[in-house]
């Protein structure tokens, strides 16, 4: 059913990746499919700390895809692809997905609160616009 299945994960929140990788690896082993965790760093913050220098953006989206490749190593049981993006998290998560060529992507969600639902989640826009199927994960 599943042959590429994308995860992804706030490596500022551990609690973001615990559930979704879990998903994710049970459902690669049951549909024998390949994996990859995404990390998108979100661009105000990003130009904010590099104060738009390019060796400071590349530095900061290095160290990002170190982090990432520790959380793969660490909750991953199969060799995995890790993709790290950088723009508005939504948009990062769907090219990454694209670019994957993924059929499902697993992310988590918090539970939703007023502001939520007046200015929309991550999540949400993932559903809404992702080419392929997407599964929320619970905390």
């Amino acid at each position: 059913m599943y042959s590429k299945i994308l995860t992804a994960v706030d490596l500022d929140e551990p609690s973001s990746w615990q559930k979704p990788i879990a998903t994710t690896m049970a459902l690669a082993n049951c549909f024998g499919a390949k994996v990859a965790i995404a990390y998108v760093v979100p661009e105000t913050p990003l130009m904010l700390q590099a104060q738009w220098s390019v060796l400071s953006v590349r530095a900061i989206m290095e160290a990002a895809r170190i982090k990432l490749m520790k959380v793969a190593r660490d909750h991953c049981v199969e060799d995995v692809e890790q993709i790290v993006r950088s723009g508005t998290i939504y948009t990062g998560l769907i090219e990454a997905g694209e670019m994957f060529e993924a059929d499902l992507i697993v992310l988590s969600s918090h539970r939703p609160n007023m502001k939520d639902y007046l200015l929309g989640a991550n999540a949400s826009r993932v559903v809404r616009y992702a080419k392929c199927s997407v599964m929320v994960v619970r905390d």
